[in-house]
C-alpha cells in the first residue's frame, strides 16, 4: 500500500481561505498564507497532491501536503480551474469577450502544472461543461464542438485533433472512467423525434455505436458513469410538466450498459421526481430518492432488482462512503437537514444527525466523517463548516463569514486508512466543539409535526395532516392533471350537523346552500338560524311565510321593481314577505320562489330602441379604433356599413339617433 496521505480541507470565504487539518487537531496547515484579496475559486487535483486557487490576476499552484507553492501562473480575469486526473495538466476559463483584431477569444487554456507553459487554448463561450473529459490514464482527452466530438492526445497537444466525430444533434457528452472508456452521446427530443443516447467506445469512435437507446420526454440528461465505467445511469428531464403535477418537469431514469448486453427503464414505485441518484463504490448497486415528499428511497442492483427499500422519508440526497460500508440519506434545501446514516452490510441505521441550513455534504476519503458546510449566497447567516462523526458525534466546528467553498482533499483508496470490519468508534472532538456550545445562541425548541391551527391544537393530530412516513394516509394521484389534491371534507364552512344548519340540514345540488328536513325553503350558509318563535304552523303554505294580515293593502311604493317587490324586515333569520299585486293571490301549490328584482318587462317597441342603441355604440367604438389606425376585420367593416341603416330605423320609431 502506498503512504497514507494526510487528512485535510479546503475553504473560501469572501476575506479569507486556508487548509485545514483532520482529525484530531484540526488545526491550519503551517507554511499555507492566505491571499491579501478574495479568491474566485481553488481546486484540488483528484489524486489529492496539488492545490491551486485563481486571484483576479493570477493562478497559484501548491503541494496540497506542507502547501508549498509550485507555480505563478500570469493569467488573469480566470474564474474556473480544474486538473487533470493525475494532475499533469491545469485548465482555466475565463469570459470571453470581443477582442479588436476581430480574431476569436481563446478563453479555455490548458497549462502544464508542473512548468506552468501553456500548452493550448481553445475558444469555449458556454461556462458549463467548460473542460475538457479526460481518460484517467491521460492518455485522450476529448470536448464537444458544434455537435462534433474532438479527441486529443495530451502528450501530443502540439498535433492537434487526433480523431473526431460529428454526431447530429448532440448537446451533451460523458466520458466513462476505468481501463476501457467510453463515450455516451446525448441528443435531446425535437420536433416530434425522441431523445437518444449513445455510446461509443473511444478507441473505435468512428464504428457503430455500443449501446443506443431511445426515450421520450427528455429536453437534457445527466449521465452519471458507475467506478468501473461499465454501466452508465441516465437522468432525463424535460423544462415542462405536461400532467401539470411538478413545476420543475418530468424526470426519467435509464440503465445503459457501454457493451450493449443490457438497457432498460428504472421503474419506479413512486409518483414523483427523481430527487438524486449514487452509485455505490462496488460498481453493483445504485440507489434513487425519489416521489413526492416524504420521498422513498429504494437500492437497486445492476440488473434493476430491488435490493432494500428504506421506507418513506424527507429526503433528498443520497451519498455512500468511499469504501461503500455506509449510505447517508439527508433532506436539504428547504427540508429539515437530517442526516440518516445506515450500515450497508445490515441495512440498519446507526445514527441520525441534525444538520440544518446545510448546503453542502461530503464524505472524508477515510469513510468515518461527514463534512457539512452553510455556503453563501445560499444563506448568509450562520456560514461555516462541521466534522461529524459516522456515529452521529460533532467532531469539529468552524465558523467562517460570508464562506462560499469548502471540501475535502481527495485522496485514492488506496492511500487511505482502511475501514474495518465494524463501525470505528468517534474520537475525542476537538475544542471548537464545546467553544461553539458556550458561545451559541439559546434557539427555542419548534413544535414537531405539521402546522395546526390554534383552535385546532391539543387535539390528536388528524390523518390527513400527517406525513406518508408519520402514519397518514399516502399520496394518490388525482388523474385529472391537477397538482390540487381533491377535498375529503365539505366545502362548506359549517359541515352538516353543525350549528349553522338547523333541522337536519342536507346540502342541496352542489351550490352551496342546504334545506331543512321538512322540505323547506333553502338556508343560505352563515344566516342566522331559525328560531323556534319563527318556525311555521302546520300546513302554512311554503312551509316558512309569514300569515298574512288582513286590513289596508299595501300601496306600491315608488321605485319598487315590478310586482315582485321585497318588504325588508329587522329578522335576518326570517324571509322578507312577497307581494302579489299583480298575479292576484297566490295559489296553493303556487312556487315560492319571488320574481327577480329589475327584471321589469319592457315593451317591445324600448326593446327594440336599447337594442339598436347598442349597435350605435358598437360602430361608435370601431371609428375609435379606425382613427387610431388599427386594423379592422371584413365582419367589423360590414357592421359600420349599416350605420345608415340603424339610425334610419331609429328616426322611423320616433327616435333622434
Amino acid at each position: 500500500m502506498a503512504s497514507q496521505l494526510s487528512q485535510q480541507y479546503a475553504f473560501r470565504a469572501q476575506k479569507s481561505m486556508g487548509l485545514v487539518g483532520g482529525t484530531p487537531t484540526y488545526t491550519p496547515i503551517e507554511g499555507f498564507a492566505a491571499p491579501d484579496v478574495p479568491a474566485r475559486t481553488y481546486h484540488y487535483s483528484p489524486d489529492g497532491r496539488l492545490f491551486a486557487y485563481a486571484l483576479p490576476t493570477v493562478v497559484r499552484i501548491f503541494l496540497a501536503e506542507g502547501a508549498q507553492l509550485l507555480q505563478e501562473l500570469s493569467v488573469p480575469n480566470i474564474i474556473e480551474l480544474k486538473f487533470s486526473p493525475r494532475g499533469t495538466y491545469l485548465s482555466t476559463w475565463e469570459r470571453p469577450v470581443k477582442l479588436e483584431d476581430g480574431a476569436q477569444h481563446k478563453n479555455l487554456r490548458v497549462f502544464s502544472a508542473s512548468t506552468g507553459e501553456e500548452l493550448i487554448s481553445f475558444t469555449q463561450k458556454s461556462q458549463e461543461n467548460w473542460d475538457l473529459q479526460y481518460t484517467m490514464s491521460e492518455s485522450h482527452a476529448i470536448r464537444l464542438v458544434a455537435q462534433e466530438i474532438q479527441v486529443y492526445r495530451p502528450a501530443e497537444w502540439g498535433k492537434g485533433i487526433a480523431d473526431k466525430l460529428r454526431v447530429e444533434g448532440a448537446s451533451m457528452i460523458s466520458l466513462s472512467p476505468g481501463l476501457n472508456p467510453s463515450v455516451a452521446v446525448f441528443v435531446a427530443e425535437k420536433k416530434g423525434a425522441p431523445a437518444v443516447v449513445k455510446i461509443y467506445g473511444l478507441s473505435t469512435l468512428s464504428g457503430a455505436p455500443t449501446c443506443s437507446k431511445t426515450f421520450y420526454k427528455a429536453d437534457r440528461a445527466q449521465i452519471k458513469w458507475n467506478d468501473l465505467g461499465t454501466q452508465a445511469l441516465v437522468l432525463t428531464q424535460t423544462e415542462v410538466d405536461n400532467s401539470n403535477m411538478s413545476y420543475y418537469g418530468e424526470t426519467g431514469m435509464y440503465l445503459l450498459s457501454a457493451a450493449g448486453n443490457f438497457d432498460c427503464r428504472v421503474t419506479l414505485d413512486k409518483e414523483g421526481p427523481i430527487h438524486d441518484v449514487s452509485w455505490s463504490p462496488n460498481s453493483k448497486e445504485f440507489g434513487v430518492v425519489y416521489g413526492y415528499m416524504p420521498a422513498k428511497t429504494t437500492l437497486f442492483d445492476q440488473r434493476v432488482r430491488t435490493l432494500h427499500d428504506f421506507g418513506s422519508s424527507p429526503h433528498n440526497f443520497i451519498s455512500f462512503n468511499p469504501q461503500g460500508r455506509l449510505v447517508a440519506l439527508a433532506g436539504f434545501g428547504n427540508l429539515a437537514g437530517k442526516i440518516d446514516i445506515f450500515d450497508r452490510r445490515t441495512l440498519t441505521k446507526i445514527c441520525t444527525i441534525d444538520a440544518p441550513n446545510t448546503s453542502y455534504c461530503e464524505w472524508s476519503p477515510c469513510g468515518r466523517f461527514l463534512l457539512t458546510a452553510t455556503l453563501s449566497p445560499r444563506l448568509r447567516v450562520d456560514n461555516g463548516m462541521k466534522v461529524w462523526h459516522c456515529t452521529g458525534g460533532l467532531m469539529h466546528v468552524q465558523l467562517v463569514e460570508e464562506l462560499y467553498q469548502a471540501s475535502w482533499r481527495p485522496t485514492p483508496l488506496d492511500q487511505s486508512p482502511p475501514f474495518g470490519a465494524t463501525v470505528p468508534a468517534a474520537p475525542q472532538p476537538s475544542i471548537s466543539v464545546l467553544t461553539a456550545a458556550l458561545t451559541a445562541k439559546p434557539v427555542t425548541p419548534k413544535p414537531a409535526g405539521a402546522y395546526r391551527p390554534p383552535g385546532a391544537r391539543g387535539l390528536a393530530t388528524p390523518a390527513i395532516f400527517k406525513r406518508e412516513d408519520e402514519g397518514g394516509a399516502p399520496r394518490m394521484p388525482t388523474g385529472s392533471g391537477s397538482a390540487t389534491p381533491p377535498r375529503g371534507y365539505n366545502r362548506s364552512p359549517n359541515p352538516p350537523g353543525s350549528m349553522g344548519h338547523a333541522n337536519g340540514a342536507t346540502p342541496s345540488n352542489g351550490n352551496g346552500h342546504y334545506q331543512n328536513g321538512n322540505g323547506g325553503r333553502r338556508h343560505v350558509p352563515g344566516a342566522a338560524p331559525k328560531t323556534p318563535s319563527t318556525a311555521p304552523a302546520p300546513g302554512a303554505e311554503g312551509g316558512d311565510k309569514k300569515p298574512k294580515k288582513k286590513g289596508k293593502k299595501r300601496e306600491k311604493v315608488p321605485g319598487e321593481a315590478g310586482s315582485g317587490a321585497v318588504t325588508p324586515t329587522g329578522d335576518a333569520s326570517v324571509r322578507p314577505s312577497i307581494d302579489v299585486s299583480v298575479a292576484g293571490t297566490q295559489t296553493p301549490g303556487q312556487g315560492s320562489v319571488p320574481p327577480t328584482p329589475g327584471a321589469e318587462s319592457l315593451d317591445p317597441v324600448a326593446k327594440k330602441v336599447r337594442n339598436l342603441n347598442k349597435k350605435l355604440k358598437a360602430i361608435d367604438e370601431l371609428k375609435e379604433k379606425a382613427s387610431r389606425g388599427e386594423r379592422l376585420e371584413a365582419t367589423q367593416l360590414k357592421k359600420m356599413e349599416g350605420e345608415a341603416e340603424i339610425r334610419k330605423e331609429l328616426s322611423s320609431l320616433g327616435i333622434t339617433a
